[in-house]
């Protein structure tokens, strides 16, 4: 908490005095390791889409069915929900971290300008413009991970068109309709070591639940939905604000489908 203050000091510091060469290298010397952490985690994504989407073959493939898969390959589905739980934290730490976008906006602008002054440009070799852009991208989502897992299922979907859609949409509802049973019966939840495992139950509930959401064309909220939606908003709801604030928006503003007419309006007003 402290070096993000120094860090943003500074960098204001810098952006209010252009022509002081020792504030403008200060500030670029403590934005540069934030740089380097960013791609990263952006490379990161990227390896993350490709293991997702090889996952959802291996879970989807006939001729078994996406509950006999989920049975007999629980190694595959429990790294489907670490891949899941670690994108919903990700993103829940990035969207309440908002100089993270901010510094590499700095990152961006100050390039050209370190041409001029002759500064230290080795991080260029590291992330050069073309990746700067692609990163830019990336962070400029309010969830960049879930969108790119979001994008990552869409185009499995899209792209394996001998495979019925139910194979992918009935293996995610398996799995949100599992969480849900853990998390809202006694004999189960009191189970639970932790408030981290409480939490990873929650996080790969709503994750599928989101990619459910853009792969089905009629969504996860209408009535015809293998999600039971306003049991799963429940569980949630019956847990600390804390603890699901951030999971409540990744459903209100990272889903396709909420506003649709055909979406039950008491299911909208449980997630106002």
């Amino acid at each position: 908490g402290a070096i993000l203050v120094i860090r943003t000091c500074t960098k204001v510091q810098a952006i209010q005095n252009p022509n002081d060469f020792m504030l403008q290298e200060r500030a670029w010397n403590s934005v540069c390791p934030l740089v380097i952490k960013l791609k990263k985690f952006y490379s990161f994504s990227l390896r993350l889409e490709e293991a997702l989407q090889c996952l959802l073959e291996c879970l989807t493939c006939p001729p078994l069915t996406p509950t006999q898969h989920l049975e007999r390959e629980q190694a595959l589905a429990k790294q489907f929900a670490e891949i899941l739980h670690f994108t919903l934290r990700f993103d829940e730490l990035k969207m309440r971290i908002p100089a993270v976008q901010n510094d590499f906006s700095y990152y961006r602008r100050t390039i050209s300008r370190n041409r001029i002054n002759n500064m230290n440009l080795d991080i260029e070799n590291e992330v050069n413009n073309e990746m700067a852009n692609r990163m830019s991208l990336f962070y400029a989502e309010a969830t960049p991970m879930l969108k790119t897992l979001s994008n990552a299922t869409t185009n499995f979907v899209t792209e394996n068109k001998t495979l019925p859609l139910e194979n992918t949409t009935d293996c995610l509802s398996t799995m949100a309709s599992v969480c849900k049973v853990m998390l809202e019966t006694p004999e189960y939840s009191s189970r639970f070591s932790s408030d981290d495992t409480l939490l990873f139950c929650m996080r790969v509930m709503v994750g599928v639940i989101i990619l459910y959401d853009h792969v089905h064309p009629n969504g996860a909220f209408n009535k015809s939905s293998k999600i039971d939606m306003k049991g799963c908003i429940k569980v949630l709801k019956d847990q600390p604000a804390d603890n699901v604030e951030g999971l409540l928006n990744a459903l209100k503003f990272t889903t396709k489908h909420l506003n649709d007419e055909s979406t039950p309006k008491n299911i909208r007003t449980m997630l106002q």
